[in-house]
């Protein structure tokens, strides 16, 4: 007898393959088992997403058959697949594609006996009886915080401040689930995979009686086999706590409970490539599925959002009453430690500030002035007293661009719409687009003057311009200030970056320079000073979201300093700008995120953006800009032709180049759709695809490489 079963494959993006295939099985196959079945002239992995009843002697003869199962493995659950369906409707990609990227890739490589030998692999039951722990004294806010939560069956965001101990809340929240239920599991996420480790070793800590192969992380950091172990122990159920980047959403974890969401606000949560999904929003709707499924027989699963400055769709979810909100304004500066025993304490040592912000009006400082006189005593006083400053820069590299002032060559990618960046430690020009690097020329390529010069400023130059400016300054032992780097040139090798961040925390650095990886996350405490050195780009940018990530970025940034109580009463955040009366300044100088959003909200509801209308951006490649463009004009037409627009329902503005329009000799077009009702863009999209790929089809657009839809973008 043979069984018909719907496969959910791993199609190339670029084809027309969105829906499972057919294939033909000589036994029974529970839906969301794992197969290998013949794709083409491939042997793939697949998931059997729907059980066919007998097609007769037609299908059988159009059908392949599965060529092997993965024993061993439970199935994926009913609302592991119910997510991924979602996923791929809304994102507008293929189910295969989504289901396929979701799961390790390792999976896909191992035959039946491989997997078979690596579930032979005893499991080391390390978890042992609670020993006693150093609880931390919850302040009254944390106190509110949870009971709060508890209280309400609503997704949560956390409105905390920088250093209000929204971490401990993931802790005690995380350890309620767990006591609760003894087979539940919990899943925690973090925007950055440099963040991972720290939480990690402090929910390993919390937990250790869990043992430590039952708190696990998954991201892209780990090595293969790394990720498929860990993949394993959440699908078996024996994982209890997973801590991961945004693909962690999609972790198949059969008895959750709970998913927190770390800095949600966060822009890394949004998928950039191939299906671009936004974890957070999918955090919310899985919490939502995990709770209707009542299969499973657990209570509700609750997902908690945390923020110091949350997304002002986030926000706007707890106004119009559909999140929870959870509000903690203070610092709680050096917390005290009670027993394991302690169930509610009541104090708190020490309770921290937020750090003071100091604008300076560059427009009122000597010319070409990299650090205002002002803040380099600040700093200098800093060093004097053992303290330690961060200078936050956005920029890696020595300088943007090298120039030649007399016939005006400057550093041009050659396969970008870029400028190559110099980087003075290893003498070259490298493009951060597309990698392409060279030795910098010993003179002009254009004209021959030797005298060419870097323009502007990175990481790299401010490094050094620090250590000529600190030259006379010393630290209280006599010896000149230690300044150190952080970005992605500094972290390269592997170790490099836990190496440098433990230098900093054991007080070993006195100035620390740094791009947005240091802005964020990190607890220094002895971090007194945090200075912005230029942020005004973003001030009037094209992109609408562009001021909410400037103010997100400066809140988290100045939220580094002045973390130890006995410091924060003399912390303070200097910002050099050459607008210091921008109302983002005014609302930053305040520690006023609900100002702030209120302004932003009332803007973007006058222009119908996000949140209160919804938008994707149809992104096409091609050898040519013109046929880039052309493609997505010609798909808009035959939309209107249709009548899929016009409608008033869906708007589609005219293809235009995207602001990198060139990449790896590739050119970039892009075409925004706009919509104020999420359904109808939703309607939209589905019943444009199969124009696209009409489109596609055409003689003049043969050439093109690729075209993409990004729902809900973050970069306009």
């Amino acid at each position: 007898m043979s069984y018909w079963l719907q496969v959910a494959v791993a199609a190339p993006a670029h084809s027309s393959i969105a829906g499972p295939l057919t294939y033909q099985s000589e036994l029974p196959l529970a839906v969301g088992a794992l197969v290998r079945v013949p794709l083409g002239k491939r042997e793939v992995l697949g998931v059997v997403w729907e059980a066919l009843p007998d097609s007769g002697a037609l299908l059988e003869m159009q059908t392949r058959h599965v060529a092997g199962v993965l024993e061993g493995l439970p199935p994926l659950s009913a609302t592991w697949r119910k997510l991924v369906q979602f996923t791929a409707s809304y994102y507008q990609r293929s189910l295969g594609e989504v289901a396929l990227a979701a799961l390790p890739p390792q999976l896909r490589d191992l035959s039946s006996v491989q997997l078979a030998r690596r579930l032979k692999r005893p499991v080391a039951d390390t978890s042992h009886a609670p020993s006693t722990i150093n609880l931390i004294a919850l302040s009254q806010e944390q106190a509110m915080a949870i009971t709060e939560f508890d209280a309400d069956s609503r997704p949560a965001l956390l409105f905390g401040a920088t250093g209000s101990g929204k971490t401990e809340v993931y802790l005690r929240a995380a350890a309620r689930v767990l006591e609760q239920d003894p087979t539940a599991q919990v899943l925690v996420m973090v925007p950055e995979i440099n963040l991972t480790p720290q939480l990690q070793a402090r929910f390993e800590e919390r937990f250790a009686h869990l043992g430590k192969e039952r708190v696990v992380a998954l991201h892209s950091g780990l090595t293969p086999a790394q990720r498929l172990k860990s993949w394993l122990a959440a699908h078996a159920g024996h994982a209890r706590l997973v801590l991961g980047t945004r693909m962690a959403v999609f972790a198949s974890m059969p008895n959750l409970r709970l998913l927190v969401v770390d800095e949600e606000h966060d822009p890394s949560y949004k998928q950039q490539e191939g299906a671009r999904y936004s974890a957070r929003d999918l955090a919310v709707y899985r919490a939502k599925i995990e709770t209707e499924d009542a299969t499973h027989g657990h209570g509700p699963c609750r997902v908690l959002l945390g923020s110091a400055t949350p997304s002002l769709e986030s926000w706007q979810a707890t106004l119009a009453g559909r999140y929870q909100r959870l509000i903690m304004s203070e610092r709680i500066g050096t917390p005290a430690r009670l027993s394991a025993e302690v169930r509610e304490p009541d104090t708190q040592a020490g309770q921290g500030s937020l750090p003071t912000v100091r604008r300076v009006d560059m427009n009122h400082q000597p010319k070409h002035c990299v650090i205002a006189p002002p803040l380099l005593d600040a700093i200098a006083q800093r060093v004097a007293r053992g303290e330690q400053s961060l200078i936050f820069l956005n920029r890696r590299g020595y300088a943007p661009v090298l120039a030649c002032h007399d016939c005006g060559w400057k550093s041009e990618c050659p396969h970008c719409s870029a400028y190559r960046v110099f980087h003075k430690i290893d003498r070259t020009l490298r493009c951060h687009h597309c990698g392409f690097t060279e030795r910098v020329p010993r003179a002009c390529p254009s004209c021959g003057n030797i005298d060419i010069a870097p323009v502007g400023r990175g990481t790299e130059r401010l490094e050094e311009h620090l250590a000529e400016l600190l030259a006379g300054v010393k630290r209280p032992d006599g010896e000149p200030p230690r300044i150190a780097r952080i970005d992605a040139d500094t972290t390269r090798l592997k170790g490099a970056l836990e190496s440098q961040l433990a230098s900093v925390h054991a007080g070993e650095v006195d100035v620390l320079v740094g791009t947005q990886m240091i802005a964020k996350g990190h607890d220094f405490r002895h971090i007194t000073l945090v200075a912005a050195i230029n942020p005004d780009g973003a001030l009037f940018s094209s992109d609408f979201r562009a001021p909410e990530r400037l103010f997100s970025l400066l809140m988290q940034a100045g939220g580094r300093a002045g973390r130890d109580a006995r410091r924060s009463g003399a912390s303070e955040m200097w910002v050099q700008t050459f607008h210091p009366d921008h109302p983002l300044f005014e609302a930053l100088k305040k520690h006023d995120y609900p100002g702030f959003a209120a302004q932003q909200l009332a803007e973007r509801e006058a222009a119908g953006m996000s949140p209160f209308g919804f938008s994707a951006l149809v992104r096409a490649e091609a050898r040519e800009q013109a046929v880039a463009q052309g493609f997505l004009n010609a798909a808009a037409a035959h939309a209107e032709a249709q009548q899929l627009i016009g409608n008033g329902q869906v708007t589609a503005y005219p293809a235009v180049p995207m602001t990198i329009q060139r990449v790896a000799n590739i050119e970039r077009a892009q075409m925004l759709v706009e919509s104020p009702s999420r359904v109808a863009l939703q309607r939209f999209l589905a019943a444009w695809q199969p124009a696209l790929f009409e489109t596609r089809q055409q003689a003049e657009f043969k050439s093109l490489i690729r075209w993409a839809i990004d729902v809900d973008p973050i970069a306009i």
